[in-house]
């Protein structure tokens, strides 16, 4: 008899096994098909860098600005128009969040540095920090004769400045290896926005880049980059001088950016904070070309800004256009 309920009593957990097992395989049946159909939400790893995913998205960082050059936030989706080619696209990403950057510092210690100059622009550089999003990050390059990674991927203003009061000015510049270095480090950010700072009297004698390569570079990423000319009465005038800002203000148009030449230690540190609010102040904004070709091609991008009543008309500033890569990814 012991026997007999065993054996009953084994069948019924059986029984129970087989449906609990059952139930467990429909389970995940249901949930992989879910998965399938549901789109499912960006995977980020341990740092918290998001996943690239290709995409036919295009995103642009805008900077509107007023008569006065005044920066004009706040502006609602519809007042933004996009052309690329001339044809009129959907916007389909939209954003004018206070949102953090990744951004590279780039720091010219060669020997034209030296003196005042290079005093002068530490200073100001703390006004930059201490302005920006507290969330930013940044990759700061130093370059003379060579262009020197000196920090990566850093949260720590305080350290960044630490870091340039031991570097003495001296030798030649690489000014456009130190751009190749900075875009390489800024488009690896963990945030969406990214930006460069050139703070440099522009003048670059020391590269193994040219001046077309750096700028092929630039066109092809979505880094915008602000420039902040450290010269004096000598440079202003010479061929050199002359050369070096033509440089500056070729490499910030295309991006979107802006280059200055400060003439005083006042102005310097306002444009060191305007340049950091600016950052701030930025629209994020995308589209899905229509019938979009991966041909490599280069397209021009123009953006148009409908200022709202009360207000005159109004600058938008962005980068000039796109390769359609078959490689492009959205982050």
């Amino acid at each position: 008899m012991a026997v007999k309920n065993f054996q009953v009593i084994s069948r019924s957990c059986f029984q129970q096994r087989w449906i609990f097992l059952t139930l467990v395989i429909l389970c995940g049946t249901f949930a992989s098909i879910a998965q399938t159909t549901e789109p499912t939400p960006p995977i980020e790893d341990d740092e918290g860098k998001p996943i690239s995913v290709k995409t036919d998205l295009v995103s642009l960082t805008l900077s509107v600005t007023d008569l006065y050059g005044r920066l004009v936030s706040g502006l609602p989706k519809e007042a933004f128009t996009i052309f690329d080619d001339n044809q009129e696209q959907e916007v389909t990403f939209f954003s004018d969040a206070d949102a953090p950057a990744s951004i590279g510092i780039l720091f010219d210690v060669s020997g034209s540095m030296s003196g005042e100059k290079i005093g002068k622009a530490r200073k100001a550089l703390e006004k930059f920090i201490n302005t920006s999003h507290p969330a930013d990050e940044y990759y700061l390059i130093a370059f003379n004769s060579r262009a020197q990674l000196l920090l990566d991927r850093t949260r720590d203003g305080d350290a960044l400045l630490q870091k340039l009061t031991l570097v003495q000015p001296k030798s030649n510049t690489a000014l456009y290896d130190a751009c190749y270095l900075g875009v390489e480090r800024v488009t690896r950010g963990t945030r969406q926005k990214k930006a460069m700072l050139i703070i440099s009297d522009g003048q670059d004698n020391a590269s193994r880049y040219n001046f077309g390569e750096v700028r092929r570079l630039l066109k092809e990423s979505d880094v915008t980059v602000y420039a902040v000319g450290i010269m004096d009465r000598a440079d202003a005038g010479s061929p050199m001088g002359m050369q070096g800002q033509a440089f500056l203000d070729e490499l910030t148009s295309i991006t979107g950016g802006k280059s200055f030449y400060p003439s005083t230690d006042v102005e310097l540190d306002e444009i060191f904070e305007r340049i950091a609010l600016e950052l701030r102040h930025q629209y994020s904004i995308g589209f899905t070309p229509k019938d979009f070709t991966p041909d490599g091609k280069w397209h021009k991008v123009k953006v148009k800004v409908k200022p709202p009543r009360g207000l005159s008309r109004l600058t938008v500033r962005t980068r000039e256009g796109y390769y359609a890569s078959p490689n492009s990814s959205y982050k």
